[in-house]
């Protein structure tokens, strides 16, 4: 077994390689895998990391504790709303990743397609927002049944920004992947199932997950490999293009008058009052 940890925080993402099949595990279960500055870097370098190691076969994505991911941290959200208690992250999550076609936020969520090895996502408890976005970055998804989805950024005055339009159109039907963005209602793994966002349902997602990966890592590794580099190739295109129109549009949305009041209001506990 090889057991290594990502750097320079190496407690946020644990990476791991056991019998040809590499195990990213969230490591935050005390905030439910939430997103910080932090975080977003760890994963990104978990990513890279396992795109270095030899030997990977299949990769097992995973959150410690009873949630995948549970989205941005609330800290984040503070900061939108103006309270300067939250902690400071030092990662930026719209920073451009230098040779490539993502930013950070993008890039936690793109790098999965970017491995060789087939990557496959177990999910429990919530997927919400940036979680259920790099969650659609695996090649395939076990959920469990009661776990809950959602693209979430609506709900806080934003566009899902990290590849969630471009994945979710690849994924599910045009008008069920607009009815998930605009309402930013949260589903339970049964519908999620239903419509084509996970792939299939487990009560141990992570064990089925697991099992699988251990199939695929006993297939022939250059076949395996060069199966999803052909996928990759229809299922990337304009990519890069529409990754570019996710940063626009946030960029015009994050700190506007709307979403702050998105935030503050959700943060309030209060009916929102929008300007048109």
């Amino acid at each position: 077994m090889v057991v290594c940890e990502t750097d320079p925080m190496s407690d946020r993402v644990l990476v791991s390689l056991v019998d040809g099949v590499a195990e990213v595990r969230f490591n935050r279960a005390d905030k439910r895998n939430a997103l910080d500055g932090d975080q977003f870097l760890a994963i990104a370098d978990a990513g890279e990391q396992v795109k270095s190691m030899t030997g990977v076969r299949a990769v097992v994505l995973c959150g410690d504790g009873a949630s995948f991911c549970a989205g941005l941290d609330f800290s984040v959200f503070a900061g939108m709303a103006g309270d300067e208690s939250g902690e400071r992250p030092t990662g930026n999550p719209a920073a451009m990743i230098e040779g490539k076609i993502t930013q950070l936020a993008q890039q936690v969520c793109w790098v999965w397609q970017e491995i060789e090895a087939p990557v496959i996502a177990a999910v429990q408890g919530h997927a919400l927002g940036g979680g259920c976005q790099i969650a659609l970055g695996a090649d395939i998804r076990f959920s469990h049944p009661d776990a809950k989805w959602s693209v979430r950024e609506v709900h806080w005055g934003l566009v899902p920004d990290m590849t969630g339009t471009f994945m979710l159109s690849r994924l599910v039907r045009s008008d069920i992947a607009r009815e998930l963005v605009y309402t930013a209602k949260v589903i339970d793994g049964t519908e999620a199932h239903a419509i084509g966002l996970t792939t299939h349902l487990a009560d141990d997602p992570y064990a089925a997950a697991h099992a699988m990966a251990a199939e695929i890592a006993g297939r022939s590794p250059q076949a395996v490999r060069g199966a999803k580099e052909l996928f990759n190739r229809m299922f990337a295109r304009d990519a890069a293009e529409q990754f570019d129109a996710e940063r626009q549009v946030i960029a015009t949305l994050i700190g506007s008058s709307n979403q702050l009041e998105a935030v503050a209001a959700n943060l309030e506990n209060r009916p929102t009052t929008f300007a048109d």
